[in-house]
């Protein structure tokens, strides 16, 4: 714990990674708005929906708890390697806000609309948006698993780990 003690006041007297870590919360911030707004603009102007080959032609199955809590599985033990391996934090969090920015780029041109059966989730708030289900481009809970394996490609067993978390939060 020393150690990690040591490597945490280096990092937080170094100027340059200050600024850089200064750097990686703009773009976070500005991916999460980015793709908020797109969402907005999305659920707006949704077309027509689109059959899917593969989810019209399977039953239907109870996936809440997989789809809440797997992700949050994800992220913290994520943010626990990161918190251990503190350079690398600042490459995730830009490469996290980019993901983000282009995503928001690409949910601006394909506003699909949610299937005729598709469940509507009632949250209020910002929140309400990002859980509203209109931001069918490309799912981040697949997307981001996956640029997680890329970055942490010299870590074998991370990298397993989120390109499995990839597929299973696909499937």
């Amino acid at each position: 714990m020393r150690i990690l003690s040591k490597e945490y006041k280096l990092y937080l007297k170094n100027k340059e990674f200050l600024f850089s870590a200064g750097v990686a919360f703009l773009f976070l911030i500005a991916g999460i708005v980015a793709t908020y707004f797109a969402i907005v603009y999305a659920t707006e102007r949704a077309s027509n929906s689109v059959a899917d080959i593969i989810l019209s032609n399977i039953p239907v199955f109870n996936v809440d708890g997989l789809f809440l809590f797997g992700p949050v599985i994800f992220w913290i033990i994520i943010a626990l390697y990161l918190f251990f391996d503190l350079k690398k934090i600042l490459f995730t969090l830009k490469s996290i806000g980019i993901f983000l920015f282009v995503r928001s780029l690409f949910l601006i041109l394909t506003h699909i609309g949610p299937f005729p059966t598709h469940i509507q989730i009632n949250v209020a708030g910002v929140l309400g948006v990002f859980a509203s289900g209109s931001d069918l481009f490309f799912s981040s809970h697949t997307g981001l698993p996956f640029l997680m394996a890329l970055s942490f490609w010299n870590n074998r067993y991370l990298r397993y780990f989120c390109l499995a978390s990839s597929v299973f939060f696909g499937a």
